[in-house]
Formats: structure tokens, sequence, C-alpha cells
């Protein structure tokens, strides 16, 4: 198995000529691909889990806890890991709805997803608020509403609930969920244009990406500002995503088996490594020559950076080099909770949001040292974990039962 069949998920098969031709205009062949059946790809849903955990850890505990996530250790850090895989797995699913019943029911299906996700953002929306403002006032520190962003909501409610409505207004930590409906807003176009041209269809991204970038373009958020995550700049790597599960990274199959990409990966991820140690280590900033500051800095977050971009490129090739398809460790029951997690990933990130605010309140009234915060971060992830298992334990049970009341 090569590396890109390893990054691709289950085998691509070309599309019948029967499907091709109930699924709309005529395409060729050659031009579009769609997943052969095959079980749920797991590593989807163990890389997804694994940035629920990653992203509850970087929120819950900044300062300290984030030595054990990649966010210190590079470039990027786990939301492209979400965005990413969200991507792939929405482009795996609904593009074999496309393919198979159409573009109209295939968007129907995705707009009753991004409804789903919009419904999930406001209801956690207005816990989280209701959970800061609750906390702030019963210890009597406003520190936590003007840390959080939510001032202007107290001060204008009317104008800010309004605002929230429409995705411009948000307290901190609630940017992903708005970037993914933005995103998933334009998956039908996104899939249309891939069963004409996949490659063309990256490459417009790319363009787009570029445009953003000179002419600076963005989302606008309430009170000021714009969007923490650009979603002019974010699409790129969820068309990129959508591109893999489509066929792209079996395209690339003979690059991505070379060795030389594995050590030109592993070459650029420690060359992260020691511009972010200069980040942490002041008497280690004379290290870097001043050209090169000049050249990669800013390294921007918000606008993905191409460094972070790159980053995670790097993470992703040699991540799918060391856990392939048949990895065994997919089977492992130490790390099927994390698997679970990913498969209920919109539940998850929402409990994942309102836990990090409580851990984090908890150490920050505490005065917290190490041991506290790793409490605080194994008790978040073991609360994740017992959701997702109550949510797959009902799924089976209600499915189960709903099939035997139909049958009677």
């Amino acid at each position: 198995m090569s590396i890109a069949d390893r990054v691709a998920g289950p085998p691509f098969a070309d599309v019948p000529d029967q499907v091709a031709q109930g699924a709309g205009p005529a395409v060729s062949k050659a031009a579009v691909s769609r997943p052969a059946a095959a079980d749920r790809e797991l590593r989807l849903d163990l890389f997804r889990g694994l940035a629920l955990w990653l992203i509850y850890i970087d929120h819950a505990s900044p300062d300290v806890l984030t030595w054990l996530t990649i966010r210190n250790y590079g470039f990027c850090d786990a939301a492209e890991i979400f965005i990413f895989v969200s991507g792939y797995t929405a482009a795996f699913v609904y593009g074999r709805v496309m393919l198979k019943s159409g573009f109209l029911i295939a968007t129907a299906r995705i707009l009753k997803r991004v409804w789903q996700i919009y419904l999930a953002h406001m209801f956690l929306f207005t816990v989280y608020f209701a959970e800061i403002v609750y906390l702030a006032a019963r210890f009597h520190n406003p520190h936590y509403t003007e840390e959080m962003g939510i001032e202007s909501f107290l001060n204008r409610p009317d104008l800010a609930i309004v605002q929230a409505l429409l995705l411009r207004f948000r307290p901190l930590n609630m940017d992903v969920l708005p970037l993914y409906i933005v995103l998933m807003s334009f998956l039908p176009l996104v899939l249309w244009l891939m069963k004409w041209r996949p490659d063309v269809t990256l490459a417009l991204s790319v363009v787009l990406y570029a445009l953003a970038k000179h002419y600076d373009l963005y989302l606008a958020a309430y009170p000021s500002g714009f969007w923490a995550f650009n979603p002019y700049d974010w699409q790129l790597l969820f068309v990129f995503g959508a591109w893999c599960a489509l066929g792209g990274a079996k395209r690339m199959a003979r690059m991505l088996s070379s060795p030389i990409t594995l050590c030109v990966a592993f070459a650029y991820l420690l060359a992260a490594f020691g511009v972010t140690l200069t980040w942490d280590f002041p008497q280690l900033e004379h290290v870097m020559p001043g050209w090169m500051e000049r050249l990669i800095y800013p390294i921007d977050k918000t606008d993905l950076d191409l460094l972070r971009f790159l980053h995670f490129l790097a993470l992703a090739a040699v991540a799918v080099y060391f856990v392939p398809g048949n990895w065994p460790g997919l089977k492992s029951p130490w790390l099927w909770p994390m698997i679970q997690c990913g498969q209920f990933s919109l539940q998850i990130f929402c409990l994942g949001v309102f836990l990090s605010f409580a851990g984090y309140f908890v150490l920050t009234e505490a005065s917290a040292g190490i041991g506290l915060h790793l409490v605080i971060g194994l008790a978040g992830i073991l609360i994740m974990c017992g959701t997702a298992w109550l949510l797959s334990w009902y799924k089976h049970y209600a499915g189960q039962t709903l099939k035997s009341d139909f049958v009677g």
C-alpha cells in the first residue's frame, strides 16, 4: 500500500457508467472518482477525536498543558486537523450522494447538515454565554466577561443577539463552528466543480487564497475587527481535504510514496520546532537571522499563513505513513474512546468548549499548579469520552429499537 493510499483512505474506484449517467451531466470516468464501498474510515475518526482533545486542552490550560499538545511544537495546531478532516469526511459522504442521487438531493442533505450545525452553534452560544456570566457574577470577577469578549453583549443585548444570529458576534473560543458553517454551505458548489475537474477546483481554491492575501479579504465581526478564522483563506484546507477524499491523494501516489517526501516532511517539522523554541525561550532569539525573521513573520493563524498550511501537510505526511489503514492500533481499546469522540464530533466539540471554560475558571481561581492542571485536563477528556460512549450506546440501542418496532 502506498502512502497515497493511506492518505486517501479506502480505495477509490472509477465511477461506473450507469452511476455517472444518473448523476446529472455526463462526465468522463477519468474526471470523477468516488470511494468504493468500505467500512467506516476509522483513521478520520481517530484524528478528529485527537483534534477535539487537543482543542479542549489548549482552551482550558493555554499556558501549561499546551506543552502536551502540538501547539508549542510547530506552526499549526488542532484547528487545521479538524478543518481538513471535516472537508475530507464531508466530501467522502456527500460526494457519493451527489454521484448517486444528483446535485439537488446532495445539496438538500448538505444544507440540512448546515442547519444542524447552526442550531448546535446557537445552543452552545446560549449555554456558554450563561456559564461565563454566571461564574463572573457569582465570584464578582468581571475579568471573565472582558477576556471572553462578551462585554458588548451586556451593553447592547438587543443588537448583539442579532449579530450572534448572523454569526458576527461570538465569545472567545467559539470561532470554529461559524467557519465550518460557511465552508459547508459552499460544499455543493465544490462537489459540483469536482465532478467537472477536481484539479481545477483545487487550483481555483488556491487562487481564492492568493486573492484573499493580496486584497486583504475578510469577514467583519461585531462589535469590531474580523473573524478569527478567515473563511477566504481557511477554505483552502477544507477544499484540499475534499480533493484528497475524491481521489486527489491517490493521484499523487508516486510523489507521496517517495522517501524524499518523508525526509522533507521531517526536516520541515524540525525546522518549525526550532523556530517555535525562540518564542518560548528569549535567550534563543539571536539564533534566528534577521533576514529569516523578516521573511517568515508574522505567521498568522487568522489568515492561515502558508507556513501553517505547509506544517500541516508535513504532519499529515508523517502521520499517515505511521498510521496506515490496516494499523492494528485502530482496534485497540485504548484508542477507541478517541475514535468515538471523533464519530460524534459536533456534540463533543460543543461539550469541549463548555468544559474548557469551566476548567479555565477553576485553574484561574485556584492559582493552580501543574498537578491541578493535569487533573482538569484528564477530567475534561474523560467526560468527553463518557459522553461519546453514551451517544454511541444510545444510537445503537435506539436503532435496534426502531428496527424492532418497524418489523413488529
